[in-house]
């Protein structure tokens, strides 16, 4: 697709910040896109958004199965947040609604709730969209993007490949023609071999979802701009239609969808819900705004725009709330869907409009087109997209080059696949965070030495042929200094002046990765300072950043040690101790 006209607050340079607008407006920047929306753009977003409908209406209604609900919910659940997004969205051009990514979350925290009642599955299911967007919208009211870091790809690649197959082995039974029970995927599958072992297949129903699925996976390789899923599902409601399959051979379908638009239903809000709603919704939150925040990055960086991930979050949020408050569940952003907005043609959320506008305009006019509609279609278009979340050669690559990712992201997996799709994301980010703290708490340090024909000061452990200056201990530190990794940082200076080939005199610590201090180490520094005075040593630091040293001068500690044994580099604490301490030593060039 050829770049189009910019607007007037389109940066000629892709990396160049767009001047955000102050106040409400930055809050609501669909308002801005609406003031300077360049009219022969209207074409193309309208023709988007027309392509765009056909694939919202089959995926949407899939998605809402998956997730244990009606599907006519799906599209109530897609044409509220494309409006929300539309007005408060920062994206030019993402997509918002129902994903892939949540249909397991959604499932495992509403159908056990909701104990068969579908009105009941509904009602939670809103009450959770209501409370992720809450969340979200608080996070981003408060700036709190940063959150999204802690799903890290590790993290993440398990998640996903844990949700692949949470709803894999949901789908497979309604491609074969029933239903099968189970809390986990070890329940379900056993479900699904014990319905094909006593011969409950449909045959017909297979054919059908096999054929769709064909269909989808041959177009998504061959033809990626034709909307695979829209092709499919219109050729079984055709062939289920032209045939009555449902009488004939008991082939489930759809049935006529309600008419109308989706009506204003406040969801459930008692402390009781929301106590059990609560971790799901923080775990919705959590995984749409990471997808979100990547989606929305790569489509910025297209459209020459810089996206605010607070305003990102908030979007999010107002999406949600939108979908709970409609009788739609969560959403998130789709990045399936967004790249046939963006080949269509899409220029502005005004393509979402037009989206939401064909949906509601189905929904009232012609409600009875889809009820022919096989679920057997539907599970294939479910099971084409969640096959696109499969990534073994992401879990092979850490396997090679970080076990200890790899291992987090195998636990995540199994966290999501054996004890549940919420605890497994909390599980993997609990981990990920250990070892966060784990790194820092023992993070590499080294002793420096000179080697001949290299400039600087280099690690004695990697280059043992690195000499060292006797009675000098360079020192070097690679994390910041905080509470956790205090004391071992006292031992470890200790260690490298009891190993010294010749008694020490000075001990400088490379300070240039050390990137903060906390009260903790502040005081563990002043210990250390004490310890070594006593034994005749000086401590003294190089390369230390400005804000560092402030924080040392608020702590008493600049003081305390001596400004004359602070030094910019570490050549100028080594000519200062030799200067202080001659020694019989060579004249090192570039020192």
């Amino acid at each position: 697709m050829q770049p189009g006209p910019t607007s007037p607050s389109t940066p000629a340079n892709p990396f160049q910040r767009e001047r955000r607008p102050a106040g409400l407006r930055r809050w609501i920047p669909g308002w801005q896109t609406l003031r300077a929306y360049p009219l022969p753009w209207l074409v193309d977003d309208a023709s988007a958004g027309l392509a765009l409908t056909a694939v919202l209406v089959p995926v949407g209604m899939g998605y809402a199965e998956a997730s244990g609900l009606p599907a006519i919910n799906g599209l109530y659940a897609t044409i509220a947040p494309l409006v929300a997004y539309a007005v408060f969205g920062p994206s030019r051009i993402l997509v918002m609604g129902p994903d892939s990514s949540l249909a397991a979350i959604i499932a495992a925290t509403v159908v056990p709730l909701a104990a068969g009642d579908p009105g009941r599955s509904v009602a939670l299911a809103g009450t959770l969209a209501l409370l992720s967007g809450a969340l979200c919208v608080l996070a981003g009211a408060a700036r709190a993007g940063f959150l999204a870091d802690l799903l890290s790809k590790p993290v993440r690649l398990g998640y996903l490949n844990g949700i692949a197959l949470t709803v894999l082995i949901g789908q497979v039974p309604k491609l074969l023609g029933f239903s099968a029970a189970g809390d986990n995927v070890v329940q379900k599958a056993a479900s699904l071999a014990k319905g094909v072992a006593d011969g409950r297949t449909n045959w017909t129903a297979l054919a059908i979802g096999g054929a769709c699925l064909a269909v989808i996976l041959a177009l998504k390789r061959r033809l990626p701009r034709v909307p695979g899923a829209l092709v499919a599902v219109v050729g079984a409601l055709a062939v289920t239609g032209l045939f009555d399959l449902s009488a004939t051979a008991g082939v489930a379908v759809l049935g006529p969808l309600p008419q109308g638009l989706p009506a204003f239903r406040p969801p459930l809000l008692s402390l009781d819900v929301i106590r059990l709603l609560l971790p799901g919704a923080a775990a919705i939150a959590l995984v749409s705004f990471a997808d979100t925040t990547v989606l929305s990055r790569t489509f910025a960086l297209r459209c020459g725009q810089d996206v605010d991930q607070d305003q990102e979050l908030v979007a999010l949020g107002a999406a949600n709330v939108a979908a709970g408050l409609f009788q739609g569940f969560s959403v998130s952003s789709s990045s399936s869907r967004t790249p046939v907005a963006e080949s269509a043609g899409a220029r502005t959320q005004v393509t979402g409009l037009v989206g939401a506008l064909g949906i509601a305009l189905l929904l009232i006019g012609a409600p009875g087109l889809l009820r022919n509609l096989p679920g057997a279609a539907l599970g294939a278009v479910v099971i084409s997209a969640v096959l696109s979340l499969i990534d073994l050669d992401g879990l092979l690559r850490l396997y090679r080059l970080r076990r200890s990712e790899f291992v987090f992201a195998v636990a995540c997996f199994l966290g999501v696949a054996l004890v549940g799709v919420i605890q497994g994301i909390f599980i993997a980010i609990t981990l990920a965070l250990l070892a966060f703290i784990w790194r820092a708490w023992r993070p590499y340090d080294a002793v420096l030495g000179r080697v001949d024909g290299l400039k600087g000061y280099h690690d004695i452990a990697r280059h043992p042929e690195a000499k060292r200056i006797p009675g000098l201990v360079l020192f070097r530190w690679d994390a910041p200094l905080f509470f956790a990794n205090a004391d071992v940082f006292h031992r470890h200076v200790l260690q490298a002046v009891a190993e010294a080939a010749t008694p020490t005199r000075w001990v400088v610590v490379a300070a240039e990765p050390v990137t903060d201090v906390d009260i903790t180490a502040a005081d563990a520094l002043s210990a250390l300072d004490d310890d070594l005075q006593r034994e005749g040593i000086e401590l003294c630091f190089a390369e230390m950043k400005g804000p560092v040293k402030d924080l040392l001068k608020r702590y008493g500690l600049f003081s305390k040690l001596g400004d004359d044994l602070f030094f910019r580099t570490v050549g100028q604490a080594v000519d200062a101790y030799l200067k202080a301490h001659p020694v019989e030593w060579l004249d090192w060039e570039d020192r």
